[in-house]
């Protein structure tokens, strides 16, 4: 349940300190009145993504008929959840310093088309992020537990609700958070989460027969990792990590896990410096005057 919480934090206050920056630029540009249609946006790409959640599940358990079509759907939405993930993780460290004034950049252009583009504009912030919970939730969910159980819901709530309360007291300035280490620890557990999810892909796709070598095991170490404790539990439900698994499941989870870790942990290059200009130029910039920005 620790993976399914971890995405409700991640996700969460992604999307929560999406909402603060939009609801911060209103409030200092005293434009207040505009509220309404920043929450309602909210708040329908809330009611979107819990609809998306539904519909996945609906899909899995009513409208697929046979086993086979059970297993094979849930090994395409785990190869999505495990896209998605990692699109996220790597999208959010290089977007983390622009993201705050692009809201704002997009945010004005609503404004001045009207609260409908308001409303839009935060529907749209908040979507993607909903969106992606929900996959990669069922499919969490489905690696750890196989959906027998509620605990993974209750836990991705757990998680949702403490980043709700870490980004609003980020907000009020009463807590103090390196969101850069944040996400990057956070970001490294996800991807051997991921790696888990991808291991499991694998394994419906054997269990639907259409990947070979399901009893082919790479290894048993059931008498060190007894399924029984709870440590095996624990890896099982975080890293999907067992004890008897096939050969291209190992495979898969070392195949994704090793590579993309060590590019997420990576440093990035740091900028080129310009080179310097010729004697006698002046400044860049000096020729052309400075305006004060517009006020939205």
């Amino acid at each position: 349940m620790f993976a399914t919480y971890l995405i409700g934090l991640r996700e969460g206050l992604e999307a929560t300190l999406v909402v603060s920056i939009l609801v911060a630029f209103l409030v200092k540009s005293n434009r207040r009145g505009r509220l309404p249609q920043v929450w309602l946006g909210v708040g329908a790409a809330v009611a979107l993504s819990v609809l998306f959640g539904w519909l996945i599940e609906y899909t899995s358990t009513t409208l697929l008929d046979t086993s086979d079509e059970r297993e094979l759907f849930d090994a395409v939405t785990s190869v999505a959840a495990v896209i998605f993930v990692t699109w996220m993780i790597f999208w959010m460290r290089k977007a983390a310093r622009s993201i705050a004034g692009e809201l704002r950049g997009k945010l004005s252009e609503a404004l001045a088309v009207g609260a409908f583009a308001v409303a839009g504009m935060a529907f749209l912030a908040v979507v993607r992020e909903g969106l992606e919970t929900a996959l990669i939730f069922y499919s969490a969910a489905q690696s750890a537990a196989g959906g027998a159980s509620r605990g993974p819901l209750l836990a991705l709530l757990g998680g949702i609700l403490t980043a709700v309360v870490i980004g609003f007291l980020l907000y009020r300035s009463a807590l103090k958070l390196n969101l850069s280490r944040f996400f990057t620890w956070t970001g490294a557990l996800l991807i051997l989460v991921a790696a888990g999810i991808f291991k499991y892909g694998v394994h419906d796709f054997q269990e639907a027969g259409v990947l070979p070598g399901l009893n082919n095991h790479a290894f048993d170490i059931s008498s060190v990792l007894d399924p029984n404790t709870w440590y095996a539990a624990l890896l099982s439900g975080m890293f999907n990590i067992t004890a008897t698994p096939s050969v291209l499941e190992v495979i898969a989870w070392v195949a994704y896990a090793v590579p993309v870790l060590l590019l997420f942990l990576r440093k990035p290059a740091a900028p080129a410096r310009p080179a310097a200009p010729p004697a006698g130029t002046p400044p860049a910039g000096t020729d052309t005057p400075v305006t004060a920005p517009q006020r939205a």
